[in-house]
């Protein structure tokens, strides 16, 4: 059992705050992909598979400006690399408006794809430097509790303005009212000051002296990957699961959608707490078995145990992002914080695993078979996590 210590130190409470505060708009961002795709499908008259661009485009975004990001933080700090991811988050937003064809929709999703680069890329490490590294993890698990928050408020308002009545809503009235909010929180981030944190001269000196760094950040962002192909794809294929199985319509789909994003939340709250006493990799191996055997009774089509088993599993998979990403840096300093984040920054390029999940859905007999991709995902997180809780163990 870890001992239980304090989350922050009360000097950095209130950056704590308003990182995190940066947590819930990209969780609401990245969750009206889940109900684009189908209101996509119905609007353009696409396959499951051209309405994957969604998150090809998206996180193609996040692939290509990961590395400039991180070099930007790495130049200008924290707050400035914010305020310019704010920035082009909400001039993506905007640019729906006049947006008229799938093309132009595209378009300003890469454009905002890249401004939620500069904002995770920021804000992920800097959270784990506001207080204990035992807490790293716990600490970061709290933070994105609240891009759980953003993301069950995203399919729930967005899903329920799209899919009532039976009609299709118009989408350029979510986005402009977040670009215009958006704008608003830059704002106010260039009138406040966080401070760039340096990480403690023991931690520096572990890092510097540790000769097999570099092989367990590698094998961490390979697990992120994997993790990303995994939650991503269940997310975007789900309002297409649950009706293409005819257990129920659009709007019913996108409630559920947000019912499951409620677990989501809890389970990073409830990480968040936990692993203030069990160590973080513990926790992750216990999750990510939890994860596998939730999609293999999702694909032995149970019927309503396998919905039930579906929706599980976003309890299991909630503490994943922050956990795996917090182990990898873990032993880094502050100035290689910046820079490994920028390349796990990249990991959301795992979101083009939707392509694949979306074929397997056009031209496989079983809407069930699809679930083998995030499997796979969740099996190699559960592989990463034996390798960490046999290393603690020595």
């Amino acid at each position: 059992m870890a001992k239980t210590t304090k989350l922050t130190d009360k000097r950095y409470a209130v950056p704590f705050v308003l990182i995190t505060t940066l947590f819930f708009l990209w969780g609401f961002a990245r969750a009206i992909l889940d109900v684009l795709n189908k209101h996509f499908q119905d609007k353009f008259d696409i396959s499951i598979t051209q309405s994957a661009l969604i998150q090809v485009t998206t996180y193609l975004g996040y692939f290509l400006m990961a590395i400039p990001a991180g070099l930007f933080i790495s130049r200008w700090g924290y707050r400035r690399g914010v305020v310019f991811g704010l920035t082009l988050f909400a001039l993506g937003s905007l640019a729906f408006i006049p947006a008229a064809s799938f093309e132009g929709f595209l378009a300003a999703l890469f454009v905002i794809g890249c401004g939620l680069t500069f904002l995770e890329t920021a804000a992920n490490p800097y959270v784990t430097e506001l207080g204990p590294r035992e807490t790293a993890s716990s600490r970061l698990n709290l933070s994105q509790t609240f891009n759980g928050m953003g993301c069950f408020m995203a399919t729930l308002l967005v899903g329920q303005f799209l899919f009532s009545d039976g009609s299709s809503g118009n989408v350029d009235v979510p986005y402009g009212i977040m670009g215009v909010v958006v704008l608003l929180i830059a704002l106010v981030f260039t009138r406040v000051q966080l401070p760039e944190v340096q990480a403690p001269s023991d931690v520096a000196s572990h890092a510097s002296s540790s000769g097999s760094l570099g092989g367990i950040f590698f094998f961490g962002l390979l697990a992120l990957f994997c993790y990303e192909v995994a939650e991503i794809s269940i997310n975007s294929y789900f309002v297409n699961f649950v009706t293409g199985t005819g257990w129920m319509d659009k709007l019913s789909a996108s409630r559920v959608v947000s019912l499951a994003l409620v677990i989501f939340m809890v389970g990073r709250f409830l990480g968040s707490w936990i692993m203030r006493s069990i160590k973080a990799e513990r926790m992750l191996l216990y999750c990510a078995v939890g994860t596998m055997g939730c999609m293999v009774l999702t694909m032995l089509n149970l019927g309503m145990l396998s919905l039930v088993a579906l929706i599980l599993n976003y309890l299991f998979e909630a503490i994943m992002f922050p956990t795996i990403f917090s182990l990898a840096v873990r032993d880094l300093d502050a100035q290689q914080k910046k820079k490994a984040s920028s390349l796990l920054m990249m990991t959301p390029i795992g979101g083009c695993g939707f392509l694949l999940m979306g074929w397997l859905a056009d031209h496989s007999a079983s809407p069930f078979l699809p679930f083998i991709i995030p499997l796979g995902g969740f099996l190699l997180v559960a592989c990463y996590a034996f390798f960490l809780v046999r290393k603690a163990n020595g």
